[in-house]
């Protein structure tokens, strides 16, 4: 029987620890397994139960009550704050190519599952920051107008809301790797960047991080560190947003606008714009016998709120949703007004 190093089990204390984070909320050894299982991580529960007795001892988790499973604790979340670097290298590729797998949306049949971002607002401002997102959901600067919105102690998704907010989901541009990927198409998720825009046209990125070499989605970077200029773009089509940049092969490109069409006809348009085989595009060099795609990103309308001064903890690539649990942002921002 071979045991495992300590390299190995820190590396599932970390797993752990990021599954219980995420959760924001109770979870037995079961639950967690399932969830590991989603990052190809195989533990039994009687393993993960194991690790949670010595998370335990190290004060990482605590019981919530006999039958209710872990939590983290703060001195978890630090642990998971200066986590060795080689530890967060490549997550958020390896979270793209999960959500796209977990997809199974049909654009011509409206329905199934899609990857969403999750924002979290303090309940006392969720009207202003919707007040402060509609130029970007009327000027079409989001994946898709559709949103889901639930109050604290409630899901979206596989995600409790915390206490004292409000979350909102958005579409997130993963959709457009998901279905890609359910028709036998490849794609060659780059990079995400800030977007020039310039009289109403993508003119070239000024920004960009790779997901291979980054722990933290790129939107969720460029939204704290207030890049954008997202109102700009929706008041007078000049500014910067955010956007992501992919690769497909050439011979799928016929295919892959059929595809495009059926997604517009759904209410989702996260294609922003598609080059010519092995051309730049948005000033982007793209590899021999592939064509670019330049996706719009999901957290414009957060990043709309950003500006105007109003803060939130995002989420993005964060999990999926069933499509007949979205509703049209018009109907929400007219529901949370009249209140």
């Amino acid at each position: 029987m071979r045991l495992s190093t300590p390299d190995e089990i820190e590396k599932k204390t970390l797993l752990i620890l990021r599954v219980l984070r995420d959760a924001n909320q109770p979870m037995g050894a079961r639950l967690i397994a399932r969830r590991m299982a989603d990052h190809g991580v195989s533990m039994s529960e009687r393993t993960i139960r194991y690790h949670l007795r010595l998370m335990d001892e190290r004060g990482l988790t605590k019981l919530a009550g006999r039958r209710d499973g872990r939590l983290v604790t703060k001195m978890g979340l630090d642990e998971l704050g200066s986590a060795r670097v080689r530890d967060k290298l490549g997550l958020a590729i390896s979270r793209i190519e999960i959500l796209a797998f977990k997809t199974t949306f049909d654009p011509k049949g409206k329905r199934g599952l899609l990857p969403v971002n999750l924002s979290f607002f303090h309940r006392k401002v969720f009207r202003d920051a919707l007040e402060a997102m509609k130029p970007a959901f009327r000027e079409g600067l989001c994946v898709s107008e559709l949103v889901s919105v639930a109050g604290a102690g409630e899901k979206l998704g596989d995600v409790v809301v915390p206490e004292g907010t409000i979350g909102l989901a958005t579409v997130c541009s993963i959709v457009v790797n998901g279905v890609l990927l359910k028709n036998g198409i490849p794609m060659d998720s780059k990079f995400g960047g800030i977007l020039q825009i310039s009289k109403g046209r993508p003119l070239r990125f000024v920004e960009l991080i790779y997901y291979s070499g980054s722990s933290l989605d790129p939107s969720e970077a460029f939204i704290q560190a207030r890049m954008t200029s997202v109102r700009e773009v929706a008041q007078r089509g000049d500014g910067r947003i955010l956007a992501n940049f992919r690769e497909i092969p050439a011979p799928s490109r016929s295919l892959v606008e059929s595809i495009i069409s059926d997604f517009r006809k759904a209410g989702i348009n996260g294609v922003l714009s598609m080059g010519e085989v092995s051309e730049p595009i948005c000033e982007v060099p793209v590899d021999l016998n592939k064509i670019g795609l330049v996706l719009i990103g999901g957290l414009n309308p957060v990043s709309c709120a950003r500006e105007a001064g109003i803060e939130s903890e995002n989420k993005a690539m964060s999990t999926v949703m069933n499509f007949d649990d979205l509703t049209p942002f018009k109907s929400v921002f007219a529901g949370i007004r009249g209140r």
